[in-house]
């Protein structure tokens, strides 16, 4: 794999971002048109911002039927590149409270119905007995449902991002890091961006895409587009909303032995994700962290380290303005976790299998965390603006969705998919919204 440290004048095709979908959507551009050139700039290096502190999990756990269609399509690209991109599928599980039973139980049928293998299991008690099956010590309190993905599973993160960079460069295109942007020149003739201003100098282009994950917003800005938009809600009337909102996501690792996590079988397990009800106590003191529904997730992971995994994350109420999306991540010195959340997930760990009791000072303390920039209704948005910048807003989704790049490719080339259909900007001012589960995830 090759980057390059100089911007070339020109090129058919440039991505802005060298995530997932920048990456995804330049090789299989690559594929499609081998002989276009492409050219991807990034302001960093690879494997920094988003890529480089995401989780991994691949699932198609989603309420919505459309994330539902458009993570069937990306686990099938996954499993397709299974062994570049370093995926693991293990399978996923979603273990729940009553509250999201009928939630669940709707997710299983729409699986069902599009062909994407899974288990359901109802009640508390066959809920309880399943998870035993598996997992001798688990004691998850308030569960009534369990929704066992047989597919899906999670990708170390920046082993996959390199696997995905070299499949990219072996097909021709071009990497340019270090380059960040600083101005959108639009054509003197249409409202077309012609040429992409860098600190590398400038790079014509005839289609441009942007995937640049939680800096969207400054991309937006670019594009000359409004911080507020008309979203038609449900009482029929319009309502004069913000297009971003930025949320804290809350992640870490226990440094222990991977493979202390394994199933009755000595097996690797599926990702799981539990939602409960039930009062969330301190395993170190015994005090109440909570009384409202929390949410958690985790894997064992030895690219991590240990047993990687988060909690439900939570909103920012600054003002937008006062939100700094740089330094991203581990660099921030702001948008980072809380000693409270160390103590919340590592007791919601204990909470759901006796053998993370007493484990809270094998926390991993080092900087973890970072921003999320969502949309009015917390889903991406895949659409054209100023006639030929291509924009991909992940809603905080990337990294799972490895397919919107191919599919994003094939829409650029005259092949529209009905699975972007649903993710295009016009659905907010015509109440097309995608609905929302009783998850404590915005995005469930």
């Amino acid at each position: 794999m090759t980057q390059n440290s100089s911007l070339p004048k020109s090129a058919d095709y440039v991505i802005i971002g060298a995530g997932m979908h920048g990456l995804s959507t330049a090789y299989h551009l690559a594929c499609l048109q081998p002989n276009k050139s492409i050219v991807i700039i990034d302001k960093g290096e690879l494997n920094e911002g988003a890529t480089s502190i995401a989780c991994g999990v691949v699932r198609n756990n989603y309420y919505q039927p459309a994330m539902r269609k458009l993570m069937a399509h990306s686990v099938d690209v996954w499993e397709q590149h299974q062994k570049e991109l370093h995926y693991h599928p293990v399978g996923y599980m979603q273990i729940s409270m009553e509250a999201m039973h009928e939630d669940v139980a709707s997710i299983y049928e729409q699986q069902k119905a599009i062909g994407y293998e899974s288990v359901f299991i109802e009640g508390e008690k066959d809920s309880r007995d399943y998870m035993l099956n598996l997992f001798d010590d688990w004691q998850a309190p308030n569960i009534t449902s369990v929704l066992h993905e047989k597919r899906g599973g999670f990708s170390h993160n920046t082993l996959a991002v390199t696997g995905l960079a070299k499949m990219a460069t072996d097909k021709g295109v071009i990497i340019v890091t270090q380059a960040e942007v600083t101005e959108l020149e639009k054509s003197n003739t249409s409202n077309a961006i012609s040429k992409v201003h860098t600190v590398k100098g400038a790079i014509e282009c005839e289609q441009l895409i942007i995937a640049p994950g939680p800096w969207v917003r400054t991309f937006w800005k670019m594009l000359d587009l409004p911080d507020y938009i008309d979203l038609l809600g449900a009482d029929g009337k319009l309502h004069n909303t913000r297009m971003w909102h930025y949320w804290m996501l809350q992640e870490g690792v226990l440094e222990v032995d991977p493979s202390m996590l394994v199933t009755n079988d000595g097996k690797v397990p599926p990702v799981l994700h539990v939602d409960s009800d039930a009062p969330l106590h301190s395993d170190s003191t015994g005090k109440l962290l909570m009384e409202e529904p929390w949410g958690i997730y985790y894997k064992p992971d030895a690219h991590f380290g240990g047993i990687q995994g988060g909690f439900a994350p939570y909103p920012l109420t600054e003002d937008l303005d006062d939100v700094s999306v740089d330094p991203y991540g581990h660099k921030s010195k702001k948008y980072l976790v809380t000693r409270e959340f160390i103590d919340v997930w590592c007791s919601a760990l204990a909470a759901c299998q006796k053998r993370f009791e007493g484990l809270t000072p094998k926390y991993k303390d080092v900087p973890s965390g970072g921003l999320g920039c969502l949309t009015p209704d917390s889903f991406p948005v895949f659409d054209v603006f100023s006639e030929n910048a291509y924009v991909i807003a992940d809603a905080n989704h990337g990294y799972k969705m490895l397919g919107v790049g191919k599919l994003v490719a094939e829409d650029l080339c005259g092949k529209s998919s009905d699975l972007l259909e649903p993710f295009r900007f016009s659905r907010y001012a015509e109440g097309k919204l995608h609905p929302l589960s009783n998850s404590p995830f915005p995005w469930s």
